[in-house]
């Protein structure tokens, strides 16, 4: 879907809000022992801060029936693309343009457009493809990108372009018979973090990274899992991911003060610049 320049009357604090109640209506189910959906049954701390986080969230309804872990994960992919999507649009007057929220593989866009050749001939020769494997295309979960400008955009406000002139040939901005978006930003949405989850995140980063042609888009993740430990195997670290953004991280602060060693990870985290909250994104994706 693309953006436009409607002024919507909600705030980002109304957003936000609806965004919890909505993951709180469609995601979180309560388990018979008592604690919510995205807390670790194995682990006293992971119960008790989920519960307290979901109790800080305020949310009153809750599902009724049991999701799979895949329809969990659909369902959160989904809803914070809308958040996104909502949140980017009351922030259009400071990053104007027309912009593209979705799901889409990485070579539909134009730093990555030459990996659909590459891939495709890494396929077809066998030895090629086990020395350079053929992860070569991800789908991000959700990605923003830019739509290049026609010369009539351009030249809105006076003669940007003088036409009869042989300039800005190469600009990916600047529209063409064969332009493509240009990837702005890449999305990982985890609704909880595992050991074993975290390291996926980071290989898709490092692809993003290293084939890219052209400037490196936004590399972030979103995730509500509860136990700071846990969000630092993804968040520590610099060099692949931008910063994480937890779903509501005001509240998983309150939930963890009476745990000392998961409140010093979360002010670690927080002071070290590698967790932000879910409503700092799209002041992030504005820059």
């Amino acid at each position: 879907m693309l953006s436009d320049s409607t002024s919507p009357s909600e705030s980002l604090s109304d957003l936000r809000k609806k965004y919890h109640e909505r993951i709180c209506s469609q995601i979180v189910w309560i388990k018979p022992e008592g604690y919510p959906n995205f807390a670790d049954s194995s682990s006293k701390s992971s119960r008790d801060i989920a519960s307290g986080v979901l109790k800080e969230m305020g949310c009153s309804h809750f599902r009724q029936a049991h999701l799979s872990d895949q329809q969990t994960g659909k369902l959160f992919e989904e809803l914070t693309r809308d958040f996104i999507y909502e949140a980017f649009r009351l922030l259009n007057h400071l990053r104007p343009g027309k912009w593209i929220h979705s799901a889409e593989a990485i070579s539909k866009f134009d730093q990555y457009e030459h990996l659909a050749e590459v891939e495709r001939m890494v396929r077809e020769n066998q030895e090629l493809a086990s020395i350079f494997g053929i992860d070569y295309i991800i789908k991000p979960d959700i990605i923003i990108a830019r739509v290049p400008v026609s010369d009539d955009e351009i030249n809105k406000e006076g003669t940007l372009l003088d036409l009869n002139h042989n300039i800005v040939r190469y600009s990916p901005l600047r529209r063409r018979k064969d332009s493509k978006p240009i990837l702005h930003a890449s999305i990982s949405c985890k609704w909880t973090i595992r050991s074993d989850r975290s390291q996926n995140i980071r290989t898709e980063a490092m692809n993003l990274i290293r084939n890219r042609k052209g400037h490196t888009p936004h590399i972030v993740a979103v995730t509500a899992e509860p136990l700071p430990t846990r969000i630092a195997s993804l968040a520590l670290g610099t060099g692949d991911l931008d910063c994480v953004y937890h779903m509501a991280l005001h509240e998983l602060e309150i939930a963890v003060k009476n745990n000392e060693d998961q409140q010093e990870m979360l002010r670690t985290l927080i002071d070290g610049k590698r967790l932000r909250d879910i409503s700092d994104l799209p002041f992030d994706l504005a820059v």
